[in-house]
């Protein structure tokens, strides 16, 4: 099972493209064995004081350890799963 927090700001074409992709990327590969978090952080101005999020969006692998993380855009499935250490299935 794989845990992801992934932070945005608002509802903007670029927090939407971040899901979308993120999702896609999962779905396309981990379908079933995995969770996505979503957090606005405009929403919730704290919620990433605990992962040390300074740019959005940021994606985060939580588990399994040890933590990976990318910001950025999120369309090239491969730089994404380089970042978060991650093999496709």
């Amino acid at each position: 099972m794989y845990v992801f927090r992934l932070y945005v700001v608002g509802k903007t074409p670029r927090s939407a493209r971040a899901i979308e992709s993120m999702s896609r990327h999962f779905e396309t590969h981990f379908k079933g064995m995995y969770s996505l978090e979503v957090i606005d952080l405009l929403k919730d101005p704290g919620a990433g004081d605990k992962d040390l999020v300074l740019a959005t969006p940021t994606a985060i692998r939580v588990v399994p350890t040890p933590e990976r993380r990318i910001l950025g855009d999120f369309s090239d499935e491969a730089r994404v799963f380089l970042g978060l250490g991650l093999e496709p299935g």
